[in-house]
């Protein structure tokens, strides 16, 4: 069993293929740190093979709010004791280090090119990358689920049952439309 794994993502909310990734990273490592890209508005940059990851719309909550929903669903999975989370500026290489130490093993998985782009940009920092091929057919897109959420239609669907009730706190202090 490897010491420490990591897997990054937005996690703009975290969902269920989320957590999945997660429960394959403890599976093989002692403790996985999930570091959160884009967490804060400056470490938000165009990316050819993503086109909307940078925008506002589909960034609607802090990196507060996701550490939040983060904690909400590693609790009701059993995770928290084995989990670290941070804040991980993906544009950032030289900083890296800073917040998940260079011999966790990275877990990756690729639907798209961005994935792979993400993978590849991990390796060439000096992680070792565990790359998981995902079936984009069956990908759960955050952005379908925040469209649900704005809408109020099937609002949890697709969310770890822990995540449900911050996701309502949040909405109604700041519902998505109102949000940066």
């Amino acid at each position: 069993m490897t010491a420490l794994g990591c897997v990054t993502g937005r996690f703009q909310p975290v969902h269920d293929q989320h957590l999945e990734l997660i429960g394959i990273a403890l599976e093989r490592c002692a403790h996985v740190v999930v570091a959160v890209t884009n967490p804060d508005t400056e470490a938000r940059h165009e990316e050819p093979t993503s086109a909307h990851r940078h925008t506002a719309a589909a960034n609607p909550f802090t990196y507060f709010e996701r550490a939040r929903l983060l904690t909400a669903a590693l609790d009701g999975a059993g995770y928290r004791d084995r989990i670290t989370v941070v804040p991980f500026d993906l544009t950032r290489p030289a900083v890296w280090a800073d917040y998940v130490p260079p011999h966790a093993r990275q877990f990756v998985r690729a639907y798209d090119d961005w994935e792979r782009q993400k993978a590849a940009a991990l390796e060439a920092g000096g992680y070792a990358v565990t790359l998981l091929e995902g079936d984009p057919a069956a990908k759960l897109s955050a952005s379908d689920i925040r469209a649900r959420l704005a809408a109020s239609s099937g609002r949890h669907d697709g969310v770890p049952a822990g995540v449900g009730p911050v996701l309502d706190e949040l909405l109604a202090a700041a519902p998505l439309a109102t949000r940066r």
